[in-house]
C-alpha cells in the first residue's frame, strides 16, 4: 500500500465548520467551567476564614497538669505552658495561672498560657555559716527571683555581736542547716562585728597627694574626715597639709581621723579639685563603699574602695570638669553628684 503523505495535512477548512456549528456548546461550556472553579474557590475561601466553634475556657487553675490536659483536649483547647519554681513542695505539677481566664469564650484550637509548678527550687536550709551575711542576701534574692514570696528570707535586722571572725561573718543561723523546707522560712542570723577592741595604726598622709591619699584610704582601717582651706606659707595645694591624731597613733579600728586638704585658688592643672562628702546611715559593722569617676566622655574608673562604718562620709577628689561621681555600697549605687568648676 502506498501512502501519500498529504493525506496527513490537517483540514483547516472542516476544522473551521466544525467550530462554527459547535461554537455556542463550547462557549457554554467553557463559561460552566468557569463559574464551578470561581465558586470552588470562593467556598474554600470561606471555609477557610470561617470562624471556629466558640468554646468556653474551664478552671484550670489550682488543678494537676494531667487533669487540665484532659479537660482542655474536651474542648479542643491547646497548652502553652511556662515553668515556674513555687513555694511548696506539693504543688509540683500544679497549675498556678493561666490566660485566658476561666469563663473565657474563645474560639476552638484556640491556645491557653498555663504556670505550671515546677516545685520548690531547694528543699533543705543550707549552711550559711561562716559566709558574709551581704553576700548571703545577695544569693537567696538571686536563687528565688523569679518567686513572688521567697521560701528563704533574712529576719531584718540580725542580731550582731563582736567575734574575732571578720566583721559581717555569720556565726549563727537558725534554723539549723539541712533543716527541710516545707513553707517560707525567715532565717535568723547572728553576725559578726569583728573584734571589740581591735586597734590600727593611723597612717601618716600629711604632704601626700590626692591619688596617694586614696590609695592610702583602701589600706588602712581608720576613717579619716577630711575639710579644706587655702594653702599657706609654703603649703602645697593639692596636698594634706594636716592630721589629727598625727601618723603613727595606735586607736581602735575604724576610728575617725581629722585631716585637711590645701585647695589651689586657681587650678594650676584644669582639674577641678574638692571633697565628696555624703550622710549615710550607721551600720552595725563597716560596709564596703566604692565611688567610681565617670568622666565626661563617659568612661568610667574607680576613685577609691573601703570599708566605712556610716555616718559623715568625705572623700578628696580631683577630676575633670563636668564629672559625674558615684557612690555604690553593696553593689548598690545610692548617690550621684556632678563636679563643676567653681565660678
Amino acid at each position: 500500500m502506498k501512502l501519500n503523505l498529504p493525506d496527513f495535512r490537517p483540514d483547516f477548512e472542516l476544522i473551521r465548520e466544525t467550530l462554527d456549528h459547535h461554537s455556542r456548546i463550547i462557549v457554554t461550556t467553557a463559561l460552566i467551567v468557569f463559574i464551578l472553579t470561581a465558586a470552588g474557590c470562593i467556598g474554600a475561601f470561606f471555609l477557610t476564614i470561617k470562624s471556629g466553634e466558640k468554646v468556653m475556657v474551664p478552671a484550670v487553675a489550682g488543678k494537676d497538669l494531667t487533669v487540665a490536659l484532659l479537660e482542655m483536649q474536651a474542648k479542643e483547647l491547646y497548652p502553652k505552658i511556662q515553668l515556674k519554681y513555687s513555694s511548696s513542695a506539693d504543688d509540683r505539677g500544679m497549675i498556678l495561672e493561666q490566660s485566658p481566664a476561666p469563663g473565657s469564650i474563645v474560639k476552638a484550637g484556640r491556645r491557653i498560657n498555663l504556670v505550671v509548678s515546677r516545685g520548690i527550687i531547694i528543699d533543705r536550709v543550707e549552711n550559711y555559716i561562716g559566709q558574709n551575711v551581704d553576700d548571703v542576701k545577695i544569693h537567696l534574692q538571686t536563687l528565688f527571683t523569679s518567686m513572688t514570696t521567697p521560701l528563704l528570707s533574712i529576719k531584718e535586722p540580725p542580731l550582731y555581736r563582736f567575734s574575732e571572725e571578720t566583721a559581717g561573718t555569720v556565726l549563727e543561723q537558725k534554723p539549723l542547716p539541712d533543716t527541710p523546707i516545707s513553707e517560707p522560712i525567715q532565717l535568723e542570723l547572728v553576725v559578726s562585728r569583728g573584734p571589740e577592741n581591735d586597734k590600727v595604726r593611723i597612717p601618716d598622709i600629711a604632704g601626700l597627694t590626692i591619688a596617694e591619699t586614696l590609695a592610702v584610704m583602701e589600706k588602712t582601717e581608720a576613717i579619716f574626715d577630711f575639710s579644706t582651706r587655702s594653702p599657706e606659707g609654703s603649703e602645697n595645694a593639692g596636698t594634706i597639709v594636716a592630721q589629727m591624731p598625727a601618723g603613727g597613733s595606735t586607736v581602735n579600728s575604724f576610728s575617725r581621723v581629722s585631716a585637711v586638704l590645701a585647695l589651689p585658688v586657681d587650678s594650676p592643672d584644669g582639674k577641678v579639685y574638692g571633697v565628696f562628702s555624703e550622710t549615710l546611715p550607721v551600720y552595725p559593722y563597716p560596709f564596703q563603699i566604692t565611688i567610681d569617676a565617670v568622666s565626661p566622655a563617659g568612661q568610667r574608673t574607680k576613685l577609691v574602695s573601703f570599708k566605712h562604718p556610716g555616718g559623715n562620709l568625705t572623700v578628696p577628689y580631683r577630676v575633670d570638669d563636668g564629672t559625674l561621681l558615684v557612690l555604690t555600697i553593696l553593689n548598690k549605687e545610692v548617690s550621684t553628684r556632678e563636679i563643676r568648676m567653681p565660678d
